[in-house]
C-alpha cells in the first residue's frame, strides 16, 4: 500500500582474517630441522596472507566501482524525469531495474539499525501518483523541491513539500523487522499553518531496500518505488 496523506499528498513510502596454521612440508619432522621451521612456517603463513589480501582487495574495489557506476547511471537516468511525473512506462522501468542491481549490492542489511538513516532526505523519484499528481495541471502539482525526514532513535518521520503548497506531515514508526516499518500519521499541516490531527486513516508501510550515506531507496506495499538523496544527516523530527 502507498503511504499517502489524504490531505496533503505526501507520501511516506514513507563489516579476522584467520589464517590456519600450515603444515610445513619442506622438510619432514626432526629436532634439527624443527629449529628451522619457525621461520619457515612464518614465510609461509606470511605469503599466504598476501596472497589472501591480494585476492580479496580487487574484488572488494570491483564491487565498490559496481555500485558507484550503478548509482551514477540511476541518477542520469533520473535526471530529466522530473522525479518521475515525466517517465514513460519504459522509462519506469529502466530505473527500477537500475535500483534492484543496486538493492542486490546493499551492504546496509539491518537499516532500521543504522545511523545512515537518521536526517532529513529529498525526493528525486517516485512512482506514486499520490505524490506525483500528474492528473492535474502541472501548476497546481507540488513543484518545489519534496523532503522525508527519519530519526531511527525516537522511530519519527516527516513528509515535507515545498512550493507551492508548503504541506508537512509527521507519522510514528512501528518496526515490522529490521527493513519495513508500518507507518501511522497523526498530525498535518497545511501550508505550513494549519495543524490537523490525523483522523487515522493516513496508514501505510515502506521497505528501506538499499543505503548509503548518500542514497536511500524505498518500496512501499502498493509496489511504489522511491529513490531519495541524503540533504541534512542533522535534521530532527519534532516530537
Amino acid at each position: 500500500m502507498a503511504l499517502s496523506n489524504p490531505t496533503a499528498t505526501l507520501s511516506l513510502k514513507c563489516k579476522i582474517d584467520s589464517y590456519p596454521s600450515k603444515k610445513n612440508l619442506l622438510f619432514p619432522s626432526s629436532s634439527r630441522q624443527k629449529s628451522n621451521t619457525p621461520h619457515l612456517v612464518l614465510q609461509e603463513t606470511d605469503s599466504g596472507k598476501w596472497r589472501n589480501m591480494v585476492s580479496f582487495f580487487p574484488g572488494f574495489l570491483t564491487k565498490g566501482r559496481d555500485v558507484d557506476s550503478l548509482k551514477q547511471e540511476l541518477y542520469e537516468t533520473i535526471a530529466p524525469l522530473d522525479r518521475g511525473a515525466e517517465a514513460t512506462p519504459e522509462e519506469q522501468q529502466r530505473v527500477d531495474q537500475i535500483a534492484r542491481k543496486l538493492e542486490a549490492e546493499n551492504l546496509v542489511k539491518e537499516p532500521l539499525k543504522s545511523d545512515l538513516l537518521n536526517g532529513k532526505w529529498e525526493l528525486l523519484y517516485t512512482t506514486s501518483q499520490s505524490i506525483l499528481q500528474t492528473q492535474r495541471p502541472k501548476f497546481l502539482r507540488p513543484n518545489g523541491k519534496i523532503y522525508q525526514a527519519i530519526n531511527v532513535d525516537t522511530l519519527r518521520a516527516q513528509n515535507i513539500e515545498t512550493w507551492p503548497f508548503y504541506n508537512q506531515a509527521t507519522a510514528n514508526l512501528v518496526p515490522l523487522n529490521s527493513k519495513r516499518v508500518a507507518v501511522k500519521f497523526d498530525f498535518f499541516k497545511i501550508a505550513n499553518l494549519i495543524p490537523i490531527k490525523s483522523p487515522g486513516s493516513g496508514r501505510g508501510q515502506l521497505e528501506i531496500t538499499y543505503l548509503d550515506e548518500d542514497l536511500r531507496i524505498s518500496r512501499g506495499n502498493r509496489g511504489n518505488l522511491f529513490i531519495l538523496k541524503m540533504v541534512d544527516p542533522s535534521y530532527r523530527v519534532p516530537l
